[in-house]
C-alpha cells in the first residue's frame, strides 16, 4: 500500500490479485435499511446516526450493515438505540485488540462472519494508493459490489489506518458513502481516491483498505 506507509504492495503480493474479476456473491437483503443512500443527513426515529465517540466508526458501519441484511438487527437497534449498539458492537470486535485504537479490518470481517452472516462473505483487500493499477483495480471492485447492492466498508487515513465510511451506491464516477463521524451519506467522486484527495468527504485524504464482498 502505503497504508501503514509502504507495507502494502509486499503484503498484496501475498494475495490473489484480479479483484474486480472476482465473482460477487448475491445477497437479497432480508433486514430494514438503516441509512438512506440518498445524499444529506441521517436520521432514525428522530436520531442522528452518528457514531458515539472517536473509536465506534467501525461498529456505526457494522450497525448499518447488519441492519440491511438481518431482521433481527432492527430489533437489537429497538432495544438497546444505535448509540448503545456500537458500544456493544465495538466490544464485540475487539476482544483482544485495544479498544482505544478502534477495530481492524479483519475484526470487522469475522464480527460480520459471526453475528451477521445473512450480509455475505467479505474480504480484506489492501491497497497501495501509489499505485494507479492497483487503486483501478480495487475502485473497480468497489463499484461492482454496489452495482448488484453489496454494501463497502472503506478503510481511510492519512499516512496510518484511521476511518471507516460505508459506500452504499454508485457508479464508476461517484459512489454514495455514509460517513459515521457526521451522520451524514455524502458523494465521493472517484478520481479523489485516485487522487488522494479525500478530506473534502471522508476527513483523511488516502484510502487504506476496502472489505470486499466475497463469493459464495
Amino acid at each position: 500500500m502505503r497504508t501503514i506507509c509502504g507495507l502494502a504492495g509486499p503484503v498484496r503480493l501475498l494475495v490473489p490479485r484480479g479483484f474486480a474479476e472476482r465473482r460477487i456473491g448475491t445477497v437479497v437483503p432480508r433486514g430494514h435499511r438503516l441509512l438512506d443512500d440518498a445524499v444529506g443527513d441521517q436520521y432514525r426515529d428522530g436520531v442522528r446516526l452518528d457514531q458515539v465517540d472517536g473509536t465506534t466508526c467501525g461498529s456505526a458501519v457494522l450497525v448499518a450493515l447488519a441492519a440491511w441484511a438481518d431482521p433481527a438487527e432492527a430489533k437489537r437497534l429497538a432495544r438497546s438505540g444505535f448509540d448503545e449498539r456500537q458500544r456493544q458492537v465495538h466490544r464485540e470486535t475487539n476482544r483482544l485488540w485495544p479498544r482505544a485504537l478502534g477495530t481492524t479490518p479483519w475484526g470487522m470481517v469475522r464480527w460480520l462472519h459471526d453475528h451477521a452472516p445473512d450480509a455475505g462473505r467479505y474480504e480484506v483487500r489492501l491497497v497501495d494508493d501509489t499505485s494507479a493499477a492497483d487503486v483501478a483495480d480495487l475502485t473497480r471492485a468497489v463499484t461492482a459490489a454496489l452495482a448488484v447492492d453489496r454494501p463497502v466498508p472503506l478503510l481511510v487515513g492519512s499516512l496510518v489506518p484511521r476511518h471507516y465510511v460505508l459506500a452504499l451506491a454508485g457508479s464508476d464516477r461517484v459512489w454514495r458513502v455514509y460517513e459515521p463521524s457526521s451522520g451524514s451519506v455524502r458523494a465521493l467522486h472517484v478520481e479523489l481516491v485516485r487522487r488522494r484527495r479525500l478530506v473534502p468527504v471522508v476527513g483523511f485524504d488516502r484510502l487504506h483498505a476496502a472489505l470486499l464482498p466475497a463469493g459464495p
